[in-house]
């Protein structure tokens, strides 16, 4: 091979470095993609994590604000069940005595809808740029946020809001490609999720506890695996991103 060409190979070396070094240098203001995985609801027709889960679709949404940060929003479907079979209930919750009851018989089934907006917080630096910038290609995170629920019929139309709380755990698989886990719960403002009256029954407080705020209302959980793509580029000559 003669110097011309040894001159050639190592020009063509060199610029593709200096191109994959670019590219995994490069920003970006925000990621777009989708999630997909289960979800399951906890209230009076419920009390065990995972049981009678239904599956979950969303859109997902962020705005990376910097490697540690972002802020992202969420329209999500999931599907709830639950029954009421081998629970007690007292006939009057709001009786003085331990005396009297049936056995719950009720069950349903229902979509709600989730839109929403949480905080996230990355514990290491997440991204694929050089050594210095101390990023990473995995790490764990946590979330918080407020979010809107909405539940149709067949049992009673629900509109509530909802408080996100969440952990998860992203992966760049390349320079604009991310994948991650998920695991949020769901607490509402409604305790009409599940069904309200069964055979006389009722499952809106029916112990006697009164409801308020957030307190035994019900909830739901989302554990879903997104892949997501960066888009637009941050100006890295703008002086409002240095």
């Amino acid at each position: 091979m003669g110097m011309q060409q040894k001159n050639f190979f190592l020009f063509i070396l060199l610029w593709f470095l200096s191109g994959t070094a670019k590219a995994q240098d490069e920003e970006y203001r925000m990621e777009l993609g989708g999630a997909a995985g289960a979800c399951f609801y906890l209230g009076d027709a419920n009390s065990t994590p995972y049981k009678n889960m239904g599956g979950m679709l969303s859109v997902v949404a962020r705005y990376i604000y910097n490697p540690r940060m972002a802020l992202k929003a969420n329209l999500a479907m999931g599907h709830i069940s639950g029954n009421t079979d081998g629970i007690y209930f007292p006939s009057d919750p709001w009786s003085e005595t331990t005396e009297g009851g049936k056995w719950g018989t009720a069950s349903f089934k229902r979509n709600v809808f989730d839109l929403g907006v949480q905080f996230e917080f990355n514990f290491w630096g997440y991204g694929m740029g050089p050594g210095y910038k101390n990023t990473r290609r995995l790490t764990p995170y946590m979330t918080a946020g407020l979010g809107f629920t909405f539940a149709p019929k067949p049992v009673d139309a629900v509109f509530a809001f909802n408080v996100p709380i969440g952990v998860g755990m992203k992966y760049k698989l390349r320079e604009r490609l991310n994948i991650g886990l998920e695991w949020s719960i769901r607490f509402t403002t409604s305790d009409a999720l599940d069904v309200s009256r069964i055979e006389g029954v009722q499952l809106k407080d029916p112990y006697g506890i009164s409801s308020s705020g957030f307190k035994n209302k019900d909830c739901y959980s989302f554990t879903m695996l997104y892949l997501t793509y960066d888009m637009f580029p941050k100006c890295k000559t703008c002086n409002k991103d240095n």
